[in-house]
């Protein structure tokens, strides 16, 4: 054996490696060669090859794959979310403002937690609408409209809970510089200032905002939401022009909804059994547009918005912004979070030859009290029947 032949073996295992080596074409548009032990998780897989590398190149695939699609679902989510919010605004624009609406008076309320509206449903007795963008008549006259329904609305502080307490149409109270009378007198006297005015001496809460509907509006806004569902009770027969209702869910357009909502003849506890008729409505009514009709269904937004801008009337004091981040902040909101109440009755009477409802006054405060402190957690759990009953419950 020559030197050369003898020298074969003392050449290093990877001397061919280095000696066959080719440099990289800088022409070329392949690029370098990947190197395994630079990036062990990107080389091909082999026979034979590390299970411990395998599992590591696998979860990298699956966490590559996992954070492209988080990104495309973050992206969609916004999109949405400029979409749902321009249409807000949009239609915030539209809102009908009342002017003036607050009494001009230092005598407030504190303010208290939360958000507080009065929401009425205004007997015009008008062929034209008198609230919404297309309201043709003057949503206050003096002597001519009377507050048919009046509710103080309560948003909790942290936009989970909102609690809607009807004040009887007949509820015998004080109507700051007119004396004692029924709370619908109030409107009728003096319009939102009187009223609201009213509200805040009979609650000491701070109202916050204002919106009005007349029944037109009403009709409207129910045909707008393609009916609603309610369920009645019991049979109540018909009585003079009073309609007749049998026991069972009944679908009510905008006319048997109004029909419904404003009738008390042949009710047991006339306008105390009214107000549960209007709160039962309205469940039906909360129930459907927070199912359907909210931020988690963006492509039912445009009807809603037109139908409620184009029957609701609200303060001047509300501005697109504050439409906006209220829609907004409410979203999260289902059926179940919405309770309604009546304020607590403790007799009707006759009071000046008028039929009139007596609130209990020691409720009534414990009542006012938690709306204003944002507790009705309290109030409810020592009062537990003062929610409204079951539709199976009311006429």
């Amino acid at each position: 054996m020559d030197d050369d032949e003898s020298r074969v073996g003392d050449i290093p295992d990877d001397a061919g490696l280095r000696i066959l080596e080719i440099p990289a074409d800088p022409d070329s548009d392949a690029g370098p060669a990947a190197d395994p032990e630079a990036d062990p998780e990107a080389a091909p897989e082999t026979p034979g090859a590390d299970p411990a590398r395998r599992k590591r190149r696998r979860r990298r695939r699956v966490r590559t794959v996992l954070v492209s699609m988080l990104v495309m679902m973050l992206s969609l989510v916004l999109l949405a979310a400029v979409g749902v919010w321009w249409f807000i605004d949009h239609y915030a624009g539209r809102v009908d403002r009342i002017q003036n609406a607050f009494p001009v008076t230092a005598d407030q309320p504190p303010r208290g937690k939360g958000t507080n509206f009065v929401l009425v449903g205004l007997d015009a007795r008008s062929d034209m609408p008198t609230t919404g963008r297309d309201a043709k008549g003057p949503l206050w006259q003096e002597g001519a409209q009377r507050s048919d329904a009046t509710m103080l609305l309560h948003i909790s502080a942290d936009r989970e809970q909102v609690y809607v307490v009807s004040i009887p149409r007949d509820a015998w109270v004080t109507v700051p510089g007119r004396g004692d009378a029924k709370i619908n007198a109030a409107f009728s006297w003096g319009g939102p200032p009187m009223l609201i005015d009213t509200v805040q001496t009979l609650t000491a809460i701070r109202v916050d905002h204002f919106a009005a509907i007349d029944w037109e509006g009403f009709k409207r806004l129910t045909d707008a939401l393609g009916g609603v569902d309610v369920e009645i009770a019991q049979d109540i027969p018909q009585e003079g022009e009073a309609r007749g209702w049998t026991a069972g869910k009944h679908h009510m357009n905008g006319e048997d909804a109004l029909m419904y909502v404003r009738e008390r003849k042949g009710l047991p506890r006339g306008d105390l059994d009214r107000v549960q008729r209007q709160q039962n409505f309205m469940r039906a009514v909360m129930e459907k547009l927070l199912s359907k009709g909210t931020l988690r269904d963006p492509l039912g937004l445009p009807d809603l918005l037109d139908a409620l801008t184009a029957a609701v009337s609200v303060d001047d004091r509300m501005s697109n912004g504050d439409l906006r981040d209220l829609a907004w902040s409410l979203r999260r909101v289902h059926g179940d979070d919405v309770k309604f109440l009546t304020a607590p009755v403790s007799e009707l009477k006759t009071i000046q030859g008028q039929d009139a409802t007596v609130l209990a006054p020691e409720q009534s405060k414990f009542l006012w009290d938690n709306l204003r402190d944002d507790s009705m957690d309290i109030y409810l759990r020592r009062y537990p029947n003062a929610e409204l009953p079951e539709p199976s419950m009311i006429r």
